[in-house]
């Protein structure tokens, strides 16, 4: 599924809801122990993750869209505790992204135009929506606006769908790490209010059709994980399928915006095939999930961050692969 542009100086960005298209998901919130998950309720829906379509093409299948959610697991209680998928292996190839300076770091029009004499390509990132910049140390989405970005991104960011994510695509079991300021979400012509604005990590990003989305701060208030990916039906959808997005967990956590908090996400393939994933924020538990269901993103992706609707900046991100259990 796909936007499209509009003619006119200040079009707006279109909005569908996606439906459940009938993929089956034991959802849950569990504890992240090595003993087999039980079975919960069923559950589809559609939600994190998206980018836009411009200039009457595409702009990339991970397109945002509604929330499309019923029969909700109960909330994760929030804990302190660091019990398991802790990460301590100083041989393994971590990922730290460092942010020299100030200017852009890649951008959307990179990702559509890798091969251009002005296009901004980056070793570490590709940016399929939006903009990223390095300013003094940090990563930062610019000023959000709804327009697409010119090739240095000095007219328009694009940044009000923000989706940046490593080139890397070789993390399995891998705590994510970093720590993220985000302005009040608002709004642009294209980008109407949601639910979902804010700021989400992506784990086991194997395309925009597959991943994993941590959401550690929405606009409702809301943290959630949830799992997208293809319907069952059609393994072999063509490029530019959209994904069906699945809810996994979710719980109250609405942590202040203007001042700096630290954000971990981690994901880890057990003996029996399951997918266990937990978010922290300020060193807390606020949901954890384990993902049982046929689609379960059991394999290695890249990691990354998504915003929506707000100025998003993060440092200090760092992904650090864990051993199998």
């Amino acid at each position: 599924m796909s936007r499209r542009r509009q003619g006119g100086p200040a079009p707006g960005y279109s909005r569908r809801a996606v439906v459940g298209l009938g993929l089956a998901a034991t959802t849950g919130v569990l504890p992240l122990t090595d003993a087999p998950p039980a079975a919960g309720p069923s559950e589809t829906g559609a939600g994190a993750g998206g980018s836009r379509a411009g200039n009457g093409a595409s702009r990339g299948a991970d397109a945002r869209h509604a929330d499309a959610e019923t029969a909700l697991p109960a909330p994760a209680p929030a804990r302190g505790d660091d019990t398991s998928l802790t990460c301590g292996v100083p041989d393994a190839p971590a990922f730290l992204a460092v942010f020299h300076g100030s200017g852009l770091i890649t951008n959307e029009y990179a990702h559509r135009h890798p091969g251009a004499a002005d296009a901004r390509t980056h070793p570490d990132w590709t940016v399929t929506s939006g903009s990223l910049f390095a300013d003094r140390g940090d990563a930062w989405s610019g000023v959000p606006d709804g327009l697409s970005p010119d090739p240095l991104s000095r007219l328009h960011t694009g940044s009000s769908v923000l989706r940046a994510v490593t080139v890397r695509r070789d993390f399995a079991d891998t705590v994510v790490r970093t720590r993220v300021l985000l302005r009040p979400p608002g709004t642009t012509a294209r980008t109407p209010a949601t639910d979902w604005d804010g700021g989400h990590l992506w784990l086991r990003y194997r395309s925009p059709q597959e991943l994993y989305a941590l959401s550690f701060r929405r606009r409702d208030g809301l943290v959630v994980i949830k799992r997208k990916c293809l319907p069952p039906d059609a393994p072999d959808a063509p490029d530019g399928t959209e994904g069906t997005y699945t809810t996994l967990a979710q719980a109250h956590c609405a942590i202040p915006y203007d001042t700096w908090h630290s954000v971990e996400g981690r994901v880890r393939t057990t003996a029996e095939a399951t997918v266990r994933l937990r978010l922290l924020v300020d060193g807390r538990t606020v949901a954890e999930a384990v993902d049982t269901a046929p689609g379960a993103l059991t394999g290695p992706g890249g990691v990354g961050v998504r915003g929506d609707n707000t100025e998003l900046r993060f440092t200090a991100f760092t992904a650090v692969p864990c051993p199998a259990p």
